[in-house]
């Protein structure tokens, strides 16, 4: 009676201890899933109470019961318990002390912990599996392998490094809690069964629930491998060769190009070219060249040249136009055929480090204009094709700053580029509103960083640690390593959804050398070609009272503007073929290389 008296005790206290422990997991995994991002402070905090309580739920529902260790009146004797039923808790508890201790916890030390935490569990399930029956079997053998899987997702692929450690993790936490609560209020019994009595009980819900959780581990596993393959990197044409020539704009290498994008009547070849970076170094670009076929062979005719700057594509080397397919459109270029059907070229820059080596200087106006500039001296150095002397340029949102620039530093920079026109549509006119502004807009934090990496990247004075808060900085990176027109974006959207508050270190990121840098990169410089400013009242990212107070201040200062509104359009709707700024472009743009007068809007 008395060791009856006794296990039943002991059996309360299982109980109790599984209930407290369980009740303080429903929170900490409903923070860790919900709010995955409140703070690096919040987020280590989080998976520490995790890692604890998922090790307590662990060592008291896998702890041998008397009756698992001696059962004279069963008809078969349940298994013996492995020796380690005690490693799985340990383990967990471990992990918990290893980031607790670390000195000054980064999201990567998390993932690991994390990552080798469940790898190890796995293993341990999938070894227990081996004196399991039935449905016990499946679903330990099951239970491994989704924690395997997980647990590999943390540790290699990057992307979802915050999703394993905080959603993903908190599900599991959140989950384990709510059986555990149920468990501890039911007839004595565990959301973990002992392991004897796991290996007799069918459990074919647990199963179910088993299954669902491997598939969708499977799908998270089979999407990053399809993502990871279908990335875009350069190939060896976009290598710098050994001796490269200090002058800007000289022609290094072209090759044929052929492309959906590239019409019947029209040739196109990828170039690699010499630029200049913002310090003034010397360094290369690609880009790509179209003509009409008229402008080729031995009774060429000169085409006049559209110098295109492309919208923003991302800040890696993989996210050339030249290099991504269908990358013209890409950088919202979705009128080359129009522009070549009138005998015009198209000269289109990808920018330094789009391509070439980087880093690429995001949303930094200087070299952004060399880029251009020094690909249309670079085109005319090619034997294949005829361009006159009459140059106009045309960029969109990223490019729209980058034509403004061109604008500006052309004379002094280029004075053998004949300019006859620049047609800002969307520009980035402000980079300073732009960021104030991302906050509205639902993948804003993706901008961000980007604009992050391009100024850290590019300017010394600027650091990430200064400007990106502590618990942004892997995901910062992270984001800034994908290109918009892959499709390991989207895991880079999602992020940027769940992402409830800014990536900045600081309320007001427009201090010290950041917002300094920021201002500089304003294009407020004189302009002597005719300057078209478009723009959509609709656009949700460079927004038009922003662009209306950058004309303005354009007026003020003596410079001549042809500012268009278009009522109704948004940021890409804005240059996409059935948008009535195409017709007017090209209208303006023939004005220009036919010497009519421009108009003055300011007037």
């Amino acid at each position: 009676m008395t060791g009856a008296a006794d296990e039943r005790r002991m059996a309360a206290v299982r109980r109790w201890s599984l209930l407290v422990v369980s009740v303080l997991a429903v929170p900490v995994g409903a923070l860790l899933a919900l709010r995955p991002f409140a703070s690096l402070g919040v987020l280590v905090v989080g998976v520490v109470a995790g890692l604890v309580v998922l090790g307590a739920v662990r060592l008291v529902a896998d702890r041998p019961a008397a009756a698992d260790r001696d059962a004279p009146d069963a008809a078969e004797p349940p298994p013996t318990p492995p020796r380690w039923w005690w490693a799985p808790g340990c383990a967990y508890l471990a992990a918990a002390a290893v980031v607790l201790l670390w000195p000054g916890p980064t999201i990567r030390v998390l993932a690991v912990a994390v990552g080798l935490v469940l790898v190890a569990d796995g293993v341990l399930d999938v070894l227990a599996a081996r004196g399991a029956r039935g449905t016990a079997r499946a679903g330990a053998l099951l239970s491994g392998a989704t924690s395997v899987l997980l647990g590999a997702l943390a540790l290699a692929w990057p992307d979802v490094t915050v999703l394993v450690v905080a959603v993903l993790f908190g599900a599991r936490v959140l989950l384990a809690g709510l059986r555990g609560v149920g468990a501890a209020l039911g007839r004595g019994r565990t959301p973990r069964p002992s392991v004897a009595d796991r290996r007799a009980r069918p459990g074919t819900w647990r199963l179910v629930g088993q299954v669902a959780a491997l598939v969708v581990t499977l799908a998270l596993t089979a999407a990053g491998i399809g993502i990871e393959r279908a990335a875009h990197e350069p190939d060896d044409f976009y290598a710098t060769p050994a001796d490269v020539p200090d002058a800007p704009g000289r022609l290094l290498r072209s090759a044929a190009f052929t492309s959906s994008e590239v019409p019947p009547d029209a040739l196109a070849w990828r170039i690699l070219y010499t630029t200049t970076r913002v310090d003034g170094s010397p360094t290369v670009a690609s880009g790509l060249v179209l003509a009409p076929r008229t402008a080729t062979g031995a009774a060429a005719r000169p085409a006049d040249v559209v110098a295109w700057a492309h919208g923003t594509t991302g800040v890696t080397p993989g996210c050339a136009p030249s290099v991504l397919p269908d990358g013209l459109a890409a950088g919202a270029m979705f009128v080359a055929d129009d522009v070549l059907a009138r005998g015009w070229a198209v000269v289109a820059t990808d920018y330094a480090g789009l391509g070439t080596d980087g880093p690429h200087a995001y949303l930094v106006g200087e070299p952004a204009a060399h880029d251009v500039l020094d690909a249309v001296r670079a085109a005319h150095e090619l034997d294949d094709v005829a361009l006159s002397d009459r140059h106009v340029v045309w960029g969109h949102s990223q490019g729209g700053g980058a034509a403004l620039w061109t604008g500006i530093v052309a004379p002094d920079y280029a004075p053998d580029v004949d300019l006859l026109g620049v047609a800002a549509l969307a520009p980035a006119s402000n980079p300073s509103a732009l960021l104030a502004h991302l906050p509205e807009v639902s993948v804003g934090a993706l901008f961000a960083a980007y604009l992050a990496q391009g100024y850290t990247a590019t300017y010394p004075d600027v650091r990430l640690d200064d400007v990106v808060r502590p618990g942004a900085r892997v995901i910062v990176r992270e984001m800034a390593h994908r290109c918009l027109a892959e499709r390991g974006v989207v895991v880079s959207a999602l992020t940027a959804l769940l992402l409830d508050q800014p990536v900045w270190a600081h309320d007001d990121p427009y201090t010290g050398a950041f917002g300094a840098r920021l201002d500089e990169n304003v294009p407020d410089g004189a302009i002597d070609a005719p300057l078209l400013v478009a723009q959509g009242t609709a656009d949700s990212i460079v927004v038009a009272s922003a662009q209306d107070a950058y004309v303005a201040a354009r007026c003020a200062a003596g410079h001549a503007v042809d500012h268009r509104s278009y009522p109704g359009l948004d940021h890409v709707a804005l240059v996409e073929p059935d948008s009535p700024l195409i017709p007017a472009l090209l209208a303006w743009t023939a004005d220009r290389f036919g010497g009519a007068p421009p108009v003055d809007g300011c007037a």
